[in-house]
């Protein structure tokens, strides 16, 4: 499964918008930071977060389907993934739990996406939302700290184009407008 994961994490480095905002890297950990402005308000954004079905592709998640995929956001709430099973005994992933939620303004999660769940490491994803002329503008950063296999400075720039990905979604979404 994690080499699946990774190849498909691989994949979307080939099709995802090509700014990297890979801010820091070390042999320890990396900083990913991105942002995008939405025509949407604050409300709206906040709102969306805890819909990832909407917005998140599902092409990274194991499951393959954005449908089981969940959010609570609130502290202690989980991002959380159903994995349906062939055998009938589904199982389930948690992709990160909500650790600060401060409604229309910040949602941050603690928590290793993807193939980082199976290496040392801690990861942090914050969403910072803030009022703009003609909306909002949402932040992203997600800081990674510990062991890694595969070496910081080889994912870093994958996992920042995975997640500019979900960043673009959560736009797409909000603007669409759809309730």
């Amino acid at each position: 499964m994690c080499k699946i994961m990774i190849l498909a994490w691989a994949g979307a480095a080939m099709v995802a918008p090509a700014h990297c905002a890979v801010t820091g890297s070390s042999d320890v950990g990396f900083v990913a930071e991105n942002s995008v402005d939405v025509s949407a308000d604050a409300a709206t954004v906040y709102r969306l977060l805890g819909q990832p079905a909407r917005w998140w592709n599902g092409q990274h998640s194991y499951s393959g389907d954005p449908a089981n995929l969940s959010l609570d956001p609130v502290a202690g709430g989980c991002f959380c993934e159903k994995v349906p099973g062939k055998d009938g005994k589904a199982g389930s992933v948690e992709h990160g739990r909500v650790i600060y939620a401060a409604p229309d303004k910040q949602l941050r999660l603690s928590g290793a996406l993807g193939p980082l769940q199976a290496e040392a490491v801690t990861g942090t994803l914050t969403f910072d939302i803030a009022p703009t002329g003609k909306g909002v503008r949402v932040g992203m950063s997600y800081v990674v700290g510990g062991y890694m296999r595969m070496g910081a400075s080889k994912i870093a720039p994958l996992v920042d184009r995975v997640l500019t990905e979900q960043l673009q979604g959560l736009k797409r979404a909000a603007e669409a407008g759809q309730p």
